[in-house]
């Protein structure tokens, strides 16, 4: 039972009014009370907008239904459709060409390409380590990985061994010699590095002097000129060090006495209120707040045992340099970090308005974040976020151009009530839902002056896709997704229309996650087709991933691609449009169906069942071939709402759904079993919360907003919560 300290016409959970009152006022300028009636004000302006652009989502939504069901049966017209789409407002005229005026933005985010990572902020640790990720050791992340194979007696014991580290050694050397090569030479040679009138020296083993290749990669050194500890180097915008300790163990083995090299990986962070943590009432988003709070101010401390031991983690401080003309060079120690707010559609009960009605979250979000991000705009902490006095929120899941204008009028607000300067508040803008997609010019257009983030995600834009279009047909099996036609179109169009709208040297363009954080190896292959999109930057699942994918930006020039990709033929809407049916759904086998449904089930069930009675958000949860996948929110959309389809137009029957949830269920508390605080589904389905929630998101999907999958889990958790 939650309780509420009145404060003028607000109802504010007593946990979140001490969190204001004690911690987050003190300091600001804002009084508390001063705050709370801001608040007050801006619920009431634009908790009626909120309400009609959902209402408009409906309704668009039931038109678009219902062009389908009159057509049942006919071939797809395709021309007819678009038209209809312009009639009801759901696709919008073009505006004019423009370029975003965006300033005011750190490097990290304007003149740098790099990896990303998204984390729950609601989970101290995983902030913590996401936010020092911005310096990676990448031996440590090639030997602790499958990125080195365990070929020739290199497998990774408990014990070190020396035959992966060789391998470990072999493959950086080889690294460096790509990225800051040698004159005629391989950094495999060196026996010595020095610095001479500030530039870098390296003496091989055969006696003979040489520098590098491009003299300007040397940027600075720690220690001293001819026996330096440290050795710092640069390319394509990120850095690189060579730490170098003969009396390590690895140093010792070495010509050069390299212990490591530490790269620059994760650039920026987005800490996450969203997809990926469970927050369902005023308890959870007081703790979320707080989080966001200590990472603000720089005290955020998470302690946890660790091997027996146990260990206090905290945010790392900032790198100092000697430069080559003996200046100091100060890097950034952490992510410059965003935070990611939630979207328009859900309510909650932290604050509650005169009558008692929880008030949109979104709202609150930007409230209390940006409130939460004076401190550091105000260096009330012990670090720096921002340098150059901006605050970045991403917003997920927001349609069309109606609603970035909304949110930037939030915006607009906030930095009123807050005494912020104009254009503090920087969006990033999630191209995931479809009427973002086709309208994605004039959405960075609304946000022309703030936005700083454009970024694909196949897998809530795949469950849009599937939702806008649920009585259209059938859809092919989920694994045929991504080699659609329109998935292509939609991915080439956020780089086209960005490069277009001025984004590069003002705000990133961004590429999706790489799901599988135990398959680095796979990752390495892959994941460079990310910067050779055009994309400044890309999702990646954990430290070791960012560290692993730095290397890919060391070898594609990002900015020097965009210039090229401005050239070609921009996808077309027309692509984007196509709506991936299957053309004969009786061609589907008895083994085919059954096979697409244990998928899905398994999928949803095994992010479920975390999610309401553990109130996980973001995990490893393991698939169907058990390979751990890095899941959120997103995944259950696109499973639940593949199933939901599949249902509706027959392919599977009501009792199939239900006995493939039940089987699966037993794989997933198989998967499971031994973990601590698991409550197991196929004891009991009648009592299970978790396989009641399952079931009714797929039974349900086809009637839940856009196919979202929050109402439903919100309201289990909080049923799992009161047990």
């Amino acid at each position: 039972m939650t309780d509420y300290k009145t404060i003028g016409d607000l109802q504010v959970a007593t946990e979140l009014s001490d969190l204001v009152e004690s911690r987050i006022a003190p300091g600001t300028g804002i009084g508390v009370a001063q705050f709370w009636q801001s608040l007050s004000e801006v619920f009431a302006q634009l908790t009626p907008v909120n309400r009609a652009l959902l209402e408009k989502r409906q309704q668009l939504q039931q038109q678009i239904d219902r062009w389908h069901l009159d057509r049942k049966g006919q071939p797809h017209d395709a021309a007819a459709y678009k038209e209809y789409l312009y009639e009801i407002g759901y696709l919008e005229p073009e505006v004019g060409d423009f370029e975003i005026t965006t300033t005011g933005v750190d490097d990290e985010i304007s003149v740098q390409a790099g990896p990303q990572l998204v984390v729950p902020v609601k989970n101290a640790r995983f902030a913590l380590n996401a936010a020092n990720a911005r310096w990676g050791s990448l031996y440590d992340a090639l030997y602790g990985t499958d990125a080195i194979s365990n070929e020739g007696g290199a497998e990774a014991g408990r014990e070190y061994n020396p035959a992966r580290g060789a391998k470990v050694i072999a493959f950086a050397k080889q690294y460096l010699d790509e990225t800051v090569p040698l004159v005629g030479n391989s950094h495999a040679d060196v026996v010595k590095y020095w610095i001479d009138q500030g530039v870098l020296k390296a003496e091989l083993k055969s006696g003979a002097q040489v520098g590098l290749q491009d003299v300007i990669a040397f940027v600075g050194y720690t220690g001293d000129e001819q026996g330096p500890e440290r050795v710092l180097l640069k390319q394509n915008g990120l850095h690189l060090e060579l730490v170098i300790n003969r009396d390590s163990l690895i140093g010792a083995g070495d010509s050069a006495g390299m212990e490591d090299i530490i790269v620059e990986a994760a650039l920026t962070t987005i800490m996450d209120c969203e997809d990926s943590i469970a927050a369902v009432d005023a308890e959870d988003k007081a703790e979320v707040y707080a989080n966001w709070l200590g990472l603000m101010r720089g005290d955020l401390t998470e302690t946890f045992e660790k091997g027996g031991k146990e260990m206090t983690r905290s945010l790392q401080p900032d790198r100092e340099y000697t430069g080559t003309n003996g200046e100091l060079v100060r890097l950034h120690g952490r992510s410059l970090m965003f935070v990611r707010n939630v979207g328009h559609l859900m309510t909650n009960n932290a604050v509650l308005n005169a009558q008692g009605e929880e008030i949109p979250e979104g709202i609150l979000d930007a409230m209390m974040t940006a409130f939460i991000a004076l401190h550091d705009l105000k260096q009330l902490g012990q670090l720096r976020n921002s340098r150059t006095g901006s605050v970045y929120i991403v917003k997920p899941k927001m349609h069309g151009s109606e609603e970035v204008a909304f949110t930037v009028r939030l915006f607009e607000m906030v930095e009123n009530a807050l005494g912020m300067a104009p254009n503090t508040l920087k969006i990033g803008i999630m191209d995931e839902e479809r009427r973002t997609s086709l309208n994605l010019k004039n959405c960075i257009h609304a946000a022309k002056e703030r936005a700083v983030f454009i970024n694909t995600g196949f897998l809530d834009r795949t469950g849009d896709e599937m939702h806008t279009s649920m009585h259209a047909g059938v859809f092919i099996p989920k694994a045929q997704m991504k080699q659609t036609k329109w998935i292509a179109a939609y991915e080439n169009n956020n780089v086209d229309v960005g490069l277009a709208c001025g984004l590069p040297g003002k705000a990133q363009i961004g590429k999706g996650m790489w799901a599988m954080p135990d398959e680095m190896a796979a990752m390495l292959e892959q994941k460079i087709a990310h910067p050779k999109s055009g994309a400044t930057t890309a999702w990646v699942p954990s430290p070791n991933g960012a560290t692993l994918h730095s290397i890919h930006y060391h070898q594609v020039d990002v900015f020097a691609l965009q210039q090229e990709l401005r050239q070609r033929t921009p996808a077309s809407i027309d692509d984007i449009l196509q709506i991936p049916l299957m053309t004969d759904p009786e061609q589907l086998t008895a083994e085919q169906i059954r096979n697409e449904l244990e998928n899905n089930a398994q999928g949803i069930l095994g992010y479920v069942v975390r999610w309401v009675e553990q109130g996980v958000g973001c995990s490893k949860v393991p698939d169907i071939h058990n390979v751990g996948l890095m899941e959120d929110r997103a995944t259950l959309r696109i499973s639940s709402q593949h199933m939901a389809n599949w249902l509706l137009h027959g392919v599977v029957s009501q009792d199939q759904v239900e006995q493939v949830m039940k089987k699966m269920a037993a794989v997933v508390d198989q998967q499971n079993e031994g973990e601590a605080g698991y409550r197991a589904m196929s004891s009991n389905f009648d009592r299970s919360v978790a396989f009641k929630a399952a079931m009714d998101l797929v039974l349900k999907g086809v009637e839940q907003p856009s196919g979202y999958t929050e109402p439903l889990l919100h309201a289990y958790r909080a049923e799992a919560k009161n047990q």
